[in-house]
C-alpha cells in the first residue's frame, strides 16, 4: 500500500516543519511505502491531493489542521466521479483539529500515527456548499459557520501565542466587541422555513468547532444528517453566558438557540450580510446567500478502532 503524505509546513505555528522528522522516523519504521510533500501555497493540498490519487496512491494522509484538510478533501472529491477514490488520513498536527476529533482520528501527533499505521475504516458523509466566493461549491468535512461562529475563527487566526480552544476563546471575547449587528435570515430546511435576526448559524457533519466549542453534540459524520445549531441574536453580556453552554455541549434547551437536523439547507440575508467560513476556512465575508446539500458515505477515512 502506497501512502502520499501532504504536510503543511506552517500548521499549528510551524508545528508542521517541527514535525516531519518524527513522522518519516514513524512511517520508515513501520515498513509503510510513502511520499512525503510539503504544501508551498493555498490550494497547493488540492492540488497534490487529486493528483496522488490519479497516481494511484491508496491512501492520501493529511499532515495539517482544519484548513489543509479541507483543500485535501476538494482535490480528492474533484476526481472521484472520474473512479479515483483513495483512503483518507490525518496527521493531527493543527490548532483545532476538529475535522479529526469529529471522525475518530485521535488529535495528537503520536496516537494520529499509531491510528493511521493500524488502518482501521469507515465511510462518512461530506457537505457541499455553495455561495460566497464559491458559486460553484466548496466541499466540508466538519462543517460551516455563518455569522459570530466564522468572525470568531477569523479572529483566533491572528492569536500567535496560543493554540487550540484557547485562541478561539480568545477570538470569541474579541468578536463580541465588534460583530454585534446580527443580520435576518431566511433559514429554509427540508421541511422548516425559519426568519430571524441570528447572531449565527452553525451545520455541522461533525461535532465541534473551534478545538472544543460542541456546535452539535450528536452530530455523526456517518449518520446521513447535517446538524444545525442556531442562535437568535443576544446582547453582549447574554453572549458571553452563552459560550459555557456551547463548551459543554448543552446549549439546546437555551431560549436563544434552535437545534436542527436537515439534509439540505437554504440560506439568505434578507436584511445585512454574513460572514462565513468552510472547516476554518473563509467562503467570503459579506455573504448573502448559501446553498448547502449532504452527500452520504463518499469519503473513507482511516481512524481509531
Amino acid at each position: 500500500m502506497r501512502y502520499f503524505v501532504i504536510v503543511n509546513p506552517t500548521a499549528g505555528h510551524g508545528l508542521g516543519e517541527k514535525s516531519i522528522p518524527a513522522i518519516e522516523i514513524f512511517l520508515r519504521e513501520r515498513g509503510m511505502d510513502y511520499v512525503l510533500k510539503r504544501t508551498e501555497r493555498p490550494w497547493h493540498a488540492a492540488e497534490l491531493a487529486e493528483q496522488a490519487a490519479r497516481d494511484g496512491f491508496e491512501v492520501v494522509v493529511c499532515a495539517s489542521g482544519d484548513g489543509t484538510v479541507n483543500e485535501a478533501i476538494n482535490g480528492l472529491m474533484r476526481v472521484r466521479a472520474e473512479g479515483f477514490s483513495p483512503a483518507f488520513g490525518v496527521i493531527s498536527i493543527g490548532t483545532g483539529n476538529d475535522f479529526a476529533g469529529g471522525v475518530g482520528i485521535p488529535t495528537t501527533l503520536e496516537a494520529s500515527l499509531e491510528a493511521l499505521a493500524a488502518n482501521a475504516r469507515r465511510k462518512i458523509d461530506l457537505g457541499l456548499v455553495r455561495g460566497g466566493d464559491f458559486p460553484e461549491g466548496r466541499y466540508f468535512g466538519n462543517g460551516i459557520g455563518l455569522g459570530f461562529d466564522a468572525a470568531v475563527g477569523f479572529a483566533a487566526l491572528q492569536v500567535r501565542f496560543v493554540r487550540g480552544l484557547p485562541a478561539y476563546f480568545i477570538g470569541a471575547i474579541q468578536t463580541v466587541f465588534f460583530y454585534y449587528k446580527a443580520p435576518r435570515l431566511k433559514i429554509e430546511l427540508d421541511d422548516e422555513t425559519i426568519e430571524q435576526h441570528s447572531l449565527m448559524v452553525s451545520v455541522m457533519n461533525g461535532q465541534r468547532m473551534g478545538g472544543g466549542f460542541r456546535m452539535a453534540p450528536r452530530g455523526d459524520s456517518s449518520d446521513g444528517w447535517l446538524d444545525l445549531c442556531i442562535a437568535e441574536t443576544a446582547g453582549k453580556t447574554r453572549i458571553f453566558g452563552l459560550i459555557p453552554h456551547f463548551l459543554r455541549g448543552d446549549q439546546e434547551g437555551q431560549p436563544e438557540i434552535k437545534m436542527r437536523r436537515a439534509k439540505e439547507i437554504h440560506i439568505t440575508a434578507l436584511e445585512g450580510s454574513f460572514p462565513a467560513h468552510a472547516d476554518g476556512e473563509t467562503l467570503c465575508l459579506t455573504g448573502k446567500e448559501m446553498r448547502v446539500s449532504l452527500l452520504p458515505g463518499v469519503l473513507e477515512v482511516i481512524c481509531q478502532k
